[in-house]
């Protein structure tokens, strides 16, 4: 894929939502650190139902810390592997009071050693609280990477890199949501909404469902 159809893929993309939001619920860099920690495995809605609880009675690394990890597994035990998360978060705020004043950093290289967070989760944290340019790749960007033809890889590291070599600079603080938001509801996995797409006679896949918007003639060359 060249430079100008990804540049015109992101330009539909950006005319569909100009500034997109995460859909998980937060008010503070803290706040989406612990969401995001518990969205692994898990979806953004039964995040918010037990963030909308927990947030009430504690929403800074000192008042989750004093929950204690029975406390704090009271408010998300609805969320898949909660126990091991309720451990990781309560380590998390140990270690964010003890060694950043209980602020959240704003280097992956600081997040990564926070427990319960990895490259994706720090990747999403430094995008969204901060502002970095970085792109978080899940399962729906890396489907829609690979299989639109925008930035093709064998895992997630790899797919990340090409996506931030070939974005245009112009669209890397959001590609991640609008990546993210295309694969949920347009580019699913099972059967993608070809016909509702906005960047259909752009995107690369073989596979494309009936009656796709703009799909183009194949007697015509990309």
């Amino acid at each position: 894929m060249n430079t100008a159809k990804r540049t015109e893929i992101f330009k539909r993309l950006r005319a569909a939502s100009a500034t997109p939001r995460s859909e998980l619920e937060y008010a503070s860099a803290f706040e989406l650190l612990v969401a995001v920690i518990l969205s692994a495995q898990a979806t953004d809605k039964s995040v918010n139902l037990a963030t909308r609880e927990l947030y009430k009675v504690a929403n800074t690394p000192r008042q989750i810390l004093a929950l204690g990890v029975a406390g704090l597994e009271t408010y998300i035990k609805r969320i898949g592997l909660y126990r091991t998360k309720a451990k990781n978060i309560i380590a998390t705020c140990a270690r964010l009071l003890e060694h950043h004043e209980g602020h959240v950093p704003q280097t992956r290289e600081a997040l990564e050693q926070l427990p319960g967070v990895g490259r994706k989760t720090a990747n999403v944290v430094l995008n969204i609280a901060f502002a970095q340019p970085t792109i978080a790749v899940d399962t729906h960007i890396f489907r829609v990477s690979n299989r639109t033809g925008i930035a093709p890889g064998r895992d997630v590291l790899a797919v990340e890199q090409k996506l931030l070599k070939f974005v245009p600079d112009e669209f890397k603080l959001h590609a991640h949501h609008w990546l993210i938001l295309h694969g949920r509801y347009i580019c699913k996995a099972r059967k993608p909404e070809c016909p509702a797409c906005p960047i259909a006679n752009l995107c690369e896949f073989r596979g494309k469902t009936r009656g796709a918007a703009n799909m183009p003639d194949k007697k015509k060359p990309d």
